[in-house]
């Protein structure tokens, strides 16, 4: 089993518990949430592989994600409960999810020859569209768009290193595992710590003569 793989497979389930974890606070029957759970776990994949032309879309290539997706979401159905504080937990599992999907879509963009700007572009979307597809469904605040805080940034900063890692020491899985590591550790220290990005803040208009 490829790296890459290993990422795909990594990333489904756990995006696939956080979008369980929706489910649950919107209070499904178990159909909601193996469709929430599908569609959180490869909404991501699935816009990648479209806009890079990939040959078949990944989950139809091999229907064993959907299968993983469908398997987290039972988990939940039945558990969630059990968690104290479910909004946190869908934070952090989101954290993790982030961290194994954007080194994901930065190998396929990679595989397939893309330049640096696609690469990180896939890299992000990866990342980020199967949270968002999510929160829209369940009229949640999307993650990604949360005032100030390292989402799509970490996802960028990621990528980046990836790409800065391949750069440097030539085709290696370090590369992604750097990625992994960077997203992770900025999403972490947005949630821990408080790290934010300046955000636009309005100002009156000067008064013209």
């Amino acid at each position: 089993m490829s790296l890459l793989v290993v990422l795909d497979y990594l990333s489904v389930f756990i995006f696939a518990l956080t979008g369980a974890l929706v489910a649950s606070r919107a209070q499904l029957d178990l159909l909601g949430f193996l469709f929430i759970a599908s569609l959180t776990a490869v909404g991501g994949g699935t816009v990648r592989d479209l806009l890079v032309n990939r040959e078949v879309v990944f989950w139809i290539a091999n229907p064993w994600y959907i299968g993983t997706a469908c398997v987290a979401a039972v988990l939940v159905f039945f558990t969630a409960h059990l968690l104290e504080n479910r909004r946190r937990a869908i934070d952090w599992l989101d954290a993790g999810a982030l961290a194994v999907a954007v080194p994901a879509g930065v190998g396929v963009a990679l595989n397939l020859g893309h330049g640096p700007a696609v690469v990180v572009i896939m890299g992000m979307m990866t990342g980020a569209f199967g949270g968002l597809m999510r929160d829209v469904v369940c009229n949640e605040v999307p993650l990604v768009l949360r005032q100030g805080e390292l989402y799509l940034s970490a996802a960028f900063a990621g990528a980046l290193v990836a790409l800065a890692v391949r750069f440097a020491i030539g085709p290696t899985p370090l590369a992604l595992l750097a990625c992994a590591v960077v997203t992770f550790l900025l999403r972490a220290g947005s949630m821990a710590f408080g790290w934010k990005l300046p955000v636009y803040k309005s100002r009156p208009p000067r008064n013209r003569m």
